[in-house]
């Protein structure tokens, strides 16, 4: 507790404050959560009684809970991690394992914004503690309920300020521990985009569409290797049939948050496989930078031949209704041509599926060998397999990849 000295002066409204017999608690708390300044001084907790300490204390005494990114994603591999900016932004892009329970609404924060900017700080602050005070008591619940047995929650806002300090400050009053996140939001962005110019040993899979590609990949985990499934990740296969039977697919950013989160489990001295790509995968594109290395790192093309690949595609996609096979048929019309796009559309209306789907192939094989032959040769090698064989072909996959090297 702050001692009777610590007090000083208060001048204008926060006087007027100071002077009520009997705060209502929702005011006081509101006062309390967001440390309203009142000439470079800030109310913090006393007791039965707020006082007032110098900003320089307040912030030592913040600090003492707030850590660096790398700490703190550390801890949020066990504890529950929680994000209070608004919906909106929580939507656009979060850290993967972040629960929102949001401070402001979308439209309560903007309004704030607005404020800040036409009438300064203060009208803001006071417009801000309106907007929150109904909500400290579910806020604080919705926390307490979230740590669970730990009493231990994370905390960040958008760059490690005032709303992440406030809801810390809010929690602790109410028996939680909190770390906070020094510089917020912000801090995982950067070291996000950091972790994709790391000098990392790729292994890349090729081969055409319809290769069991990705059952390879999910092999190649069983056998302890360290495999990232970029398609999983933007919500799409990759060709125009992509989308089909997938979840919408997550913002550009989110795509990259969720990258960068199994990148940064992954040990950069072991091999990490990734699927041969087009740098658009759907909606989403792989960054720039892990891009440029994935097409210098070694591939190894897995040369199937067509019969099992077609079954396979029949298996993913057959099931569909024909509109939407006719749809995705449509998306690549100028580069299939209007002659084969018009084959593959009237083998849908006849229900023959599985010429439509040869057609397309034929596209998609003739597109995928130009990308091929602009490789390296020397970063290259091809496994000629009459079918996909569940195991036994990524073991063969792993003896190729040790005899291969980077071009980087």
């Amino acid at each position: 507790m702050i001692s009777d000295a610590s007090f000083v002066r208060l001048t204008g409204p926060a006087r007027r404050r100071r002077r009520e017999r009997h705060v209502p608690d929702r005011d006081f708390l509101s006062i309390l959560v967001f440390s309203v300044n009142v000439s470079g001084r800030e109310i913090v907790d006393c007791g039965s009684h707020p006082a007032i300490v110098s900003r320089e204390t307040r912030q030592t005494a913040i600090m003492e809970k707030a850590i660096g990114i790398e700490d703190f994603l550390d801890a949020a591999q066990t504890l529950p991690l929680i994000d209070v900016r608004s919906p909106g932004e929580f939507a656009n892009g979060h850290i993967p394992t972040a629960v929102n329970i949001p401070l402001f609404s979308d439209s309560e924060r903007a309004s704030v914004g607005t404020t800040y900017k036409e009438h300064g700080r203060q009208r803001a602050v006071l417009e801000g503690l309106e907007f929150v005070g109904p909500k400290l008591r579910t806020l604080a619940e919705s926390a307490r309920a979230l740590a669970g047995q730990s009493q231990h929650v994370l905390v960040h806002c958008w760059r490690g300020g005032m709303r992440s300090d406030s809801v810390a400050w809010l929690l602790r009053s109410c028996g939680l521990h909190v770390t906070v996140l020094s510089g917020g939001y912000k801090s995982w962005r950067r070291r996000a985009l950091e972790l994709f110019e790391w000098p990392w040993k790729l292994r890349i899979l090729g081969g055409k569409t319809g290769s069991g590609k990705t059952a390879i990949l999910g092999d190649l985990t069983a056998l302890g290797e360290q495999v990232i499934d970029l398609e999983a990740l933007a919500r799409h296969k990759g060709s125009a049939f992509g989308a089909l039977g997938e979840q919408p697919a997550p913002s550009q950013e989110q795509f990259e948050n969720e990258l960068a989160w199994r990148m940064r489990q992954c040990d950069s001295d072991q091999q990490l496989w990734f699927e041969d790509e087009s740098r658009r995968i759907g909606q989403r594109c792989v960054p720039d930078t892990l891009w440029q290395r994935m097409k210098a790192s070694p591939l190894i093309f897995l040369d199937l031949p067509l019969a099992p690949r077609l079954e396979r595609l029949l298996r993913d996609y057959g099931d569909f209704a024909a509109e939407e096979l006719k749809q995705c048929i449509r998306k690549i019309e100028r580069r299939l041509g209007g002659v084969q796009t018009q084959q593959a559309l009237r083998a849908l209306d006849e229900g023959n599926v599985r010429e439509a789907v040869r057609i397309a192939l034929h596209y998609y094989d003739k597109t995928y060998l130009f990308s091929l032959g602009r490789r390296s040769p020397d970063t290259t090698l091809r496994l000629e397999q009459d079918d996909y064989h569940a195991g036994v072909t990524a073991r063969t996959l792993l003896q190729l990849s040790h005899t291969i090297k980077s071009t980087i």
